[in-house]
């Protein structure tokens, strides 16, 4: 597969059988490894149990995993509009689907030119996009090498750790609630879609952080 003129996307298959140029090969391949190997497997400090991501291997299964890497014209001074490019890309893609592999569908942009160290770029990168995101019914995360976003089951555990920072773009899910309860915006457009579906157990979780979300703002009132 090819791409536009800020990215080019490959599936698993086409990294497999090398056919990634020699500039991008290294750092997609092991992004992919990576991936097979964390992200579908257990971690004894992950708080529950399954796979860290439950969707990577029935997505990898189905050859719905692609991998992006940014276009050599493209340059850091560019990823806003890489990462539009890279939407364009999943709404095509996903436009060919039916509704359970859209579900499936994911799409990692790897970005070894950000620094390794030192996550804000990468961070702010993502917080920007993902109010447009997040309305359209996407959701789009940052993984990075120094990544201290906590786990939800033990906030010890780091699953958003990468070898290489990389933005991932996938469908937005009735399970995602706790993603997107960071901004009031976000999780608006959440509700707006899901309300008369949540499960049981999602709407629990919901009722409790509101809880949560109060009490500590009567806290902070009071002093």
């Amino acid at each position: 597969m090819t791409g536009d003129d800020h990215v080019h996307i490959w599936t698993a298959a086409e990294i497999d059988d090398g056919k990634v140029p020699p500039g991008d090969a290294p750092h997609v391949a092991s992004i992919l490894g990576w991936a097979r190997d964390f992200l579908v497997s257990s971690h004894p400090d992950l708080g529950r149990s399954g796979p860290v991501c439950p969707y990577t291997q029935p997505s990898l299964r189905k050859g719905l995993f692609y991998l992006a890497s940014l276009t050599s014209g493209s340059g850091g001074h560019d990823l806003p509009a890489a990462v539009e490019g890279l939407r364009s890309w999943y709404e095509r893609l996903s436009a060919t689907l039916s509704t359970s592999d859209q579900e499936l569908l994911t799409i990692l942009l790897v970005l070894p030119q950000l620094d390794f160290d030192d996550s804000t770029e990468l961070d702010e990168l993502q917080r920007k996009a993902k109010d447009g995101f997040v309305a359209d019914g996407l959701m789009i995360g940052q993984f990075h090498p120094v990544c201290d976003e906590p786990g939800l089951w033990n906030h010890d555990f780091k699953p958003l750790r990468a070898p290489i920072p990389l933005l991932a773009i996938r469908k937005l899910v009735v399970f995602d609630l706790p993603f997107v309860m960071d901004t009031d915006v976000h999780a608006e457009s959440y509700l707006e879609r899901f309300a008369p579906d949540i499960p049981t157990r999602i709407r629990d979780q919901l009722v409790k952080r509101v809880a949560t979300a109060t009490k500590n703002n009567l806290q902070t009132a009071n002093g």
